[in-house]
């Protein structure tokens, strides 16, 4: 065998595009899956296959076919199930298929750390109907935060500050969720002082962390993320303990290695769990200029099995998103040379066929004295970043 694993990834965006080279440079065969052709992980994988992830017919067959050492979900809309009877077969899921299932649904993973775990979280309800949303309001109040129980990229969330804009946000997530379930969670607002991503990863010689990673979001999606995010030594050790209890819980059936986006708000010394993804996150972008080794070769060494360093440090560094603003398959980038000329600057174009508005295609990274440098910088070079669209698109 000329491969350390074959791996069959579930989802082929610009996270699932690194994890590719991040796994291929440790020697292993990737097989991407998306319900498109030639997406971003595709362009630099050994194979393809082009189906609906919530299609467990043809989910099952390419599992069937590639018999992969390794099946790595890259997103949440997967058809679970699915997943737990492949695990239950003997195929390896990562990080299990509890993991999967549970995270798919933010109201899973929201009881699993709220009820099970009693991790300290903001109030919370479900609703299925706009009757079940005003409910809820009226127990929680105003002003609340109102998103689909499954979506991506922050599609369907907002903030309502009123009873009178109660409906429209409730039109909003509904219209933006995903997979086939109507059903949104409404939680208290936390004015919070700032919000990290922790980077956690579960491996066979324990579980590691990255330094925190701060972001900014707009319309539920993150703007800029920078790291080390700076905050006490006593809050760090309580997102500490509450992100590796909720990893242990997800092993399941399964061994459970791999890296987590684990998400927190923080208010003084008050550290509040909000959600968890279990794979590498879009905030742990900067990771490719601020650790020696980023998310995705820490995601990479532990799903195989490999070392992953007990302790991992990381130099002030920041990202920042290149945004489309409109519908397209015919476009080009300008600007990348003054991008790259305003200082310890890189550029990661995504190699997304399409545009869409408000549509991630590639991202700006920087290194600087300090963080909030590091993010001005970032900043810098993707607004000198621009998309050019052909004139029979416009």
């Amino acid at each position: 065998m000329s491969h350390i694993a074959t791996i069959l990834l579930l989802g082929s965006g610009e996270l699932g595009r690194e994890f590719v080279i991040s796994a291929k440079r440790l020697g292993a065969r990737v097989i991407a899956c998306d319900s498109y052709d030639n997406a971003p992980a595709m362009q630099v994988a050994d194979g393809r296959e082009v189906f609906s992830m919530l299609d467990g017919a043809a989910l099952r067959a390419a599992a069937e076919k590639h018999r992969p050492d390794l099946i790595v979900p890259e997103i949440e809309a997967i058809r679970t199930e699915v997943l737990g009877d492949l695990e239950a077969e003997g195929f390896t899921i990562v990080p299990s298929a509890r993991a999967a299932q549970l995270t798919m649904n933010r109201d899973a993973i929201r009881d699993l750390a709220a009820g099970e775990l009693g991790l300290t979280t903001s109030q919370y309800g479900y609703a299925e109907s706009y009757a079940e949303a005003q409910a809820i309001a009226a127990r929680i109040g105003y002003p609340l935060v109102m998103k689909p129980v499954m979506s991506s990229s922050g599609k369907g969330q907002s903030k309502v500050d009123t009873p009178e804009t109660l409906e429209a946000a409730w039109d909003y997530a509904v219209a933006n969720m995903r997979g086939d379930r109507a059903r949104v969670i409404c939680e208290q607002f936390i004015a919070f002082d700032y919000e990290i991503t922790l980077l956690t990863i579960r491996h066979a010689g324990g579980i590691s962390f990255c330094p925190p990673i701060g972001h900014r979001q707009e319309r539920g999606d993150y703007r800029e993320s920078w790291q080390p995010a700076a905050m006490s030594a006593a809050a760090l050790g309580r997102a500490q303990d509450m992100a590796a209890k909720v990893v242990m819980a997800l092993q399941g059936g399964g061994r459970g290695w791999g890296l987590y986006g684990v998400e927190f708000f923080v208010k003084g010394e008050e550290v509040i769990f909000s959600e968890l993804s279990p794979r590498p996150h879009d905030t742990g972008m900067v990771t490719l200029a601020s650790q020696d080794l980023a998310e995705f070769d820490l995601h990479a060494r532990a799903i195989l099995g490999l070392p992953v360093p007990e302790s991992i440090a990381a130099r002030p560094a920041a990202s920042a998103v290149i945004l489309a603003d409109r519908d397209s398959d015919s476009f080009a980038f300008e600007g990348l040379t003054e991008a790259l000329a305003l200082g310890d600057t890189d550029v990661r174009i995504f190699g997304k066929p399409v545009t869409r508005p408000y549509r991630r295609m590639g991202v700006a990274l920087a290194r600087a004295g300090d963080a909030p440098a590091a993010v001005d910088l970032a900043k810098q070079a993707a607004a000198a970043v621009r998309i050019v669209y052909s004139p029979t698109t416009d």
